[in-house]
C-alpha cells in the first residue's frame, strides 16, 4: 500500500482572496465618489462666476449703448438688460418654483445689488446669496476690470 499526498489544488477562489478583492473595488469606488464631487464643486463655482461676469459686461454694454456713467441711476436696468432679444435672455434673479436656480441648488440666490444704479468699474451688479456663498463669488482683486 502506497501512500501518496495529493497536492492538487481545487480551482476557485477562497473566501478571503474574494472579500480582499470586494474591499479595493469599495474603495476604488469611494475615492471616485469623492473626486466626482469635488468635480461638481468646481463645475458650479465655474459656472456662478460665468453668470456674474456675463451680467457685468451686459450691464457695462447697456451703459455704453446708452451713454451711462458709473453711478447713473436707470428706472428700468434690470428689466432692459434681462429678457428675450435682450442682453441675457434668462434673468438668474428670478427663483423658479422648484427651488434656487443657482448651479449649486437650493440654498442659493442670485442678488442684484443696487436694481437702477449702473455699478462703478470693479463693482458686482449680481452676488450671490446663501451659505458658503463665497465659495461662488470671483475672490477679491479679480473683478477690477469688470
Amino acid at each position: 500500500m502506497k501512500l501518496t499526498r495529493n497536492t492538487k489544488r481545487a480551482s476557485g477562489m477562497t473566501l478571503l482572496e474574494l472579500t480582499v478583492v470586494i474591499l479595493v473595488l469599495l474603495s476604488l469606488i469611494s475615492i471616485l465618489f469623492i473626486g466626482a464631487r469635488a468635480w461638481k464643486k468646481g463645475s458650479d463655482r465655474a459656472a456662478s462666476i460665468l453668470t456674474i461676469r456675463n451680467v457685468q459686461q451686459a450691464v457695462r454694454s447697456y451703459a455704453n449703448m446708452n451713454g451711462k456713467n458709473a453711478g447713473d441711476t436707470v428706472g428700468t436696468l434690470q428689466a432692459d438688460i434681462f429678457g428675450a432679444g435682450k442682453f441675457i435672455e434668462n434673468d438668474p434673479t428670478i427663483v423658479p418654483a422648484t427651488g434656487s436656480n443657482h448651479p449649486a441648488g437650493t440654498g442659493y440666490a442670485y442678488t442684484i445689488t443696487a436694481p437702477t444704479v449702473i455699478p462703478a468699474v470693479g463693482t458686482l451688479y449680481l452676488t450671490v446669496t446663501g451659505t458658503d456663498a463665497a465659495d461662488y463669488m470671483p475672490t477679491a482683486g479679480t473683478t477690477d476690470d469688470w
